[in-house]
């Protein structure tokens, strides 16, 4: 594409406390992201049709033991220069969460108290 900017890259990928990921870019912005909203949402198939799904009235979810615990991110792998796919704690890892997806759902760190 001509007439656009440089992608933006991270640089550096840390998880400064259990429920945060930090993300720093090559433009210099340093990015916090909850890993439980993360989570949440999730652009794999799968998650984007449970979203879609009406919750019943008056039922409550019931999670597994995985689901139970409190949330961590496991692991991160780059899948080729445009995403990265984040393996969480509750075994959830099908999701390929864009860079330009985690530069929209990320919090500046003064903003996320951070």
């Amino acid at each position: 594409m001509t007439g656009t900017s440089p992608q933006s890259v991270p640089t550096n990928l840390t998880l400064p406390e259990e429920r945060h990921l930090r993300i720093d870019w090559n433009d210099g912005t340093s990015l916090v992201y909850e890993i439980r909203e993360l989570r949440r949402v999730c652009p794999c198939a799968t998650c984007r049709e449970k979203r879609k799904q009406p919750a019943a009235p008056g039922q409550l979810p019931v999670l597994s033991a995985e689901e139970a615990r409190p949330l961590r991110i496991t692991g991160m792998s780059p899948v080729g220069n445009y995403a990265y796919s984040i393996h969480f704690s509750d075994g959830h890892d099908t999701g390929i969460y864009t860079l330009e997806f985690l530069r929209e759902l990320g919090q500046p760190m003064d903003a996320a108290g951070k």
